[in-house]
């Protein structure tokens, strides 16, 4: 069977950072934090007092109010950064084959706030079951896709994958693969989550995974740093339009880089804490190389997982210098979660869009609020510290894991 080519040819963020890929990248570039005291809830009684909101964001901007309230917001803001990918694309929605076109979403926790309120509503209602009649079709983690399906008719492959913290970029590997073995010629995909609630909020603070740096919560995603003391929550979306690449040639599309491959592991160690030594790690980052046909010394620039734990960060790194050896000091390795906070299921989207954009621009964007220096990590590593640095990107890596040790990785390239 032909292997076909896949390239990315339209991008679409809405993050903590910019409502746009283009004011997404702006704050990206600047070093912008997108941490600040949470205005959702009243946080008297809760541990972590501040999260990466979206900021100006008001739903009713880009749909029709009758549309948002029937979606909760991780559907939301899947629908306005999908919207945003495929106005970029400049897909004709007209001339283009529905029947091939696919919509392929990740989201690791999907509709938490619908759920809560519901739940809420019932115990305040002396046992009374009335659910809203959307309270279903509203939390189901599907309904992303779906509702981006139905709204462009596009009726190829509609789904969404639950991978915790890894789940777009799971979504990406499987939307690339769909394109590769002829199953479509366009996919749309990505992924979204809103779980800046109490439930979640309350529930990562019972796990102490959250920051707890109260007094100055825009310094608090400090990933690699030496006093870093969990990640910090964050929302949005990013979208992007996976397309053949003939298909894309013979329409004139923009291409701003082609999918070179991607991974997939698995820690096998602990319901929540990664491998110590990375062990899962290194081998979705040798997957990947393999399946894209690179050598570690093509990569260029790694946009790492780099949640801000300290765990976490210490044994991601190890991993890249297992599988990079001395190259591993050559290449920018950064963590944009410093600024967006992590956006769990939508994490690996946004970042794939900032490696791309690095790409694009020859920029890296930093890893901001690095003070401290950890002696568990390797001094030679470049890790982009506090300020962007350019660099002539032509292979990119984006890393993602999620608890339950679910690795994947997805590799992009200058198009030749």
């Amino acid at each position: 069977m032909e292997i076909k080519r896949v390239v990315v040819t339209g991008l679409g963020a809405l993050t903590p950072i910019g409502n746009t890929k283009d004011e997404f990248w702006e704050g990206l570039i600047s070093g912008k934090s997108g941490a600040a005291p949470i205005t959702y809830y009243d946080t008297e009684k809760f541990k972590t007092k501040f999260a990466c909101e979206l900021k100006g964001f008001n739903a009713t901007d880009f749909l029709e109010r009758k549309e948002a309230r029937k979606m909760d917001k991780f559907a939301q803001y899947a629908m306005i950064a999908s919207d945003e990918a495929i106005v970029d694309a400049k897909l004709n929605l007209d001339e283009v084959n529905k029947l091939r076109v696919g919509v392929i979403w990740g989201t690791g926790i999907g509709g938490l706030e619908t759920f809560q309120q519901e739940v809420l509503n019932f115990a305040e209602g002396n046992g009374t079951p009335r659910f809203n009649p959307f309270f279903i079709p509203k939390m189901i983690a599907d309904i992303a896709p779906a509702n981006i399906s139905i709204k462009h008719g596009f009726m190829g492959p509609n789904y969404t994958t639950v991978s915790a913290c890894a789940s777009s970029a799971n979504a990406m590997f499987d939307a690339l693969n769909s394109i590769r073995l002829g199953y479509c010629d366009v996919v749309v995909t990505g992924g979204s989550e809103a779980a800046v609630t109490i439930a979640g909020m309350g529930g990562f603070n019972a796990m102490h995974a959250l920051s707890t740096r109260n007094e100055s919560p825009e310094t608090a995603s400090r990933p690699f740093d030496g006093t870093r003391d969990g990640f910090v929550l964050g929302e949005g979306a990013g979208a992007l339009v996976l397309e053949e690449y003939e298909h894309a040639k013979a329409r004139g599309a923009k291409i701003y880089a082609e999918v070179a491959g991607g991974g997939l592991s698995s820690d096998a160690h602990h319901m929540t804490a990664p491998h110590p030594e990375g062990v899962g790690v290194v081998e979705v980052m040798k997957n990947c190389l393999e399946n894209a046909k690179l050598k570690p010394e093509d990569v260029d620039h790694i946009n790492t997982h780099g949640t801000s734990t300290p765990l976490g960060d210490v044994a991601e790194l190890k991993a890249i210098s297992k599988v990079f050896g001395n190259h591993a000091k050559n290449i920018n390795i950064n963590s944009t979660k410093s600024m967006t906070g992590h956006l769990l299921g939508a994490a690996g989207a946004i970042e794939a869009i900032s490696v791309i954009l690095s790409m694009e621009h020859g920029i890296v964007p930093p890893t901001i609020n690095h003070t401290t220096v950890d002696e568990n990590i390797d001094p030679e590593l470049n890790l982009t510290l506090n300020k962007a640095q350019k660099r002539d990107v032509k292979v990119a890596m984006s890393n993602t894991f999620g608890f339950g040790g679910h690795n994947a990785c997805v590799v992009f390239k200058k198009i030749d």
